[in-house]
């Protein structure tokens, strides 16, 4: 009787032991994969033209991500929709500034459809690589590609119409400032989709 009660005594501070010793394990082996996925997205970032930006704006998607090269380019796009998203927002607070001219608010109204025209693209690239699994692989691959760059094209067609014409310079600089990040984020995703295989 006494050997069974010191055996039960110590069974609930040895159970301690092995759950402590296991949620340590746990939690040792979770930190240990989410550097990796961190360094995976880090050497992914370092082709593109804008690496720390890659880093900056991706790095929060890498456990998602993990190591999958397919997602990391979904991930780059999604994040130029939002950049994209938040330019046209951007621009379109210029039209309610009050001094602008009839040229301006052209420009402005131009250039919300050019910021339009790249998130409706952008979307489409997401769409092309979701079907990088299907027969037609390397037409899908294309797609993507086309439709990134037309990314960039829309943003430079927002700031021709700047250099164009006589705008006020705090207009120019906020509309060149929203248009070069779309630039930089989609430079980004289409260097990753360029590197995908």
């Amino acid at each position: 009787m006494e050997v069974y009660s010191a055996c039960k005594s110590l069974m609930l501070p040895l159970l301690a032991i092995v759950l402590f010793i296991s949620l340590a394990q746990a939690a040792t082996s979770a930190k240990a994969s989410k550097p990796a996925y961190t360094n995976f997205v880090i050497t992914k970032c370092n082709i593109t033209i804008y690496p720390s930006l890659c880093q900056n704006t991706l790095i929060p998607y890498a456990s998602s991500v993990k190591v999958n090269s397919t997602k990391l380019c979904k991930a780059a796009l999604d994040v130029t929709i939002k950049g994209a998203k938040n330019a046209s927002v951007t621009v379109s607070t210029l039209k309610k500034k009050k001094g602008i001219t009839k040229i301006e608010a052209s420009i402005i109204k131009d250039c919300i459809e050019d910021v339009k025209d790249a998130v409706y693209e952008l979307k489409l690239a997401v769409e092309a690589m979701g079907h990088l699994g299907d027969e037609d692989k390397e037409f899908q691959l294309a797609n993507a590609k086309t439709y990134a760059s037309a990314v960039i094209t829309d943003a430079d067609s927002c700031t021709e119409g700047l250099s164009e014409r006589k705008v006020n310079p705090t207009v120019k600089k906020m509309i060149n400032s929203s248009m070069a990040n779309i630039t930089r984020l989609a430079s980004n995703a289409l260097a990753l989709i360029n590197h995908l295989y």
